[in-house]
Parts: structure tokens; sequence; C-alpha cells
């Protein structure tokens, strides 16, 4: 018999609510053994929590993106082309939250007190439409 954990140490090990363990199960993230009437994770489980957890704390998946990118791991040889696509898509979005930390450093340096549009350094990283 595998090692088992029990969900109430699962969720203090985890910082996860008990609820939100019930729900990934429901959405068929999670598969629990039962000890005792209880529910308990073995190791593969725990690690899927992890993963689960990491990739939600990031806010750049959905539960739903998680959800296809588990079910596309272990279905379709071709999980990989689904893990690009959203490495592609967090470049992106860290490629934007750097552009909105510059505009917020220029915020805050601009000597120009609050109008940063007017602020040359700032216009100069902007790209205008053609006339």
């Amino acid at each position: 018999m595998p090692q088992l954990t029990p969900i109430a140490t699962v969720v203090d090990h985890f910082d996860i609510p008990l609820s939100t363990l019930h729900y990934w199960e429901r959405r068929g993230l999670l598969t629990a053994h039962r000890r005792g009437g209880r529910r308990c994770y073995d190791r593969e489980q725990l690690y899927r929590i992890a993963l689960i957890k990491q990739w939600q704390t990031t806010g750049l998946l959905s539960l739903d993106e998680i959800a296809t990118l588990l079910a596309a791991r272990s279905t379709t040889g071709d999980w990989r082309a689904t893990v690009h696509a959203h490495m592609s898509a967090i470049d992106t979005r860290m490629h934007e939250l750097e552009t909105a930390r510059r505009y917020l450093h220029w915020l805050l340096t601009c000597p120009h007190d609050g109008e940063l549009e007017r602020c040359p350094n700032y216009r100069s990283s902007i790209a205008l439409p053609a006339d």
C-alpha cells in the first residue's frame, strides 16, 4: 500500500483551504484515497497539488488552463506544444509587466512631477502612429 498523507496534513503543509482540495477533486485534477472514511493523498497526488498551487499562484494560468495542461500531459503526446504555448504567453505577460514597471518608475522619478506624458524620457519610449 502506498504511503498516504491525510488531507488535514496536506491543508496545513501547502496552506490550501480544505474546500480548494475538494473543488480540485470535483474538477478531476486530483484523486484522493480513502482511509478510515477520510481523504488521503499518495505522493504522486502531493506532487500534483504542489504543481497546481505553483501554477495557480502565478495568476497566469486559470484552473481551466491547468486542467487542460494536466489532461494534455496524460492523454496526448503533444503536451509539449501546450507547454510551449503557455511559456510564450508568460513571456508576453512578463514583457507587459516590465513595461508597466518602467512606466511606474518613470512616474516616480520624472522631474515633470505628475505630467509623465510630457516627460522627454517617457516620450522617447513610446511609438506613435505616423501622420
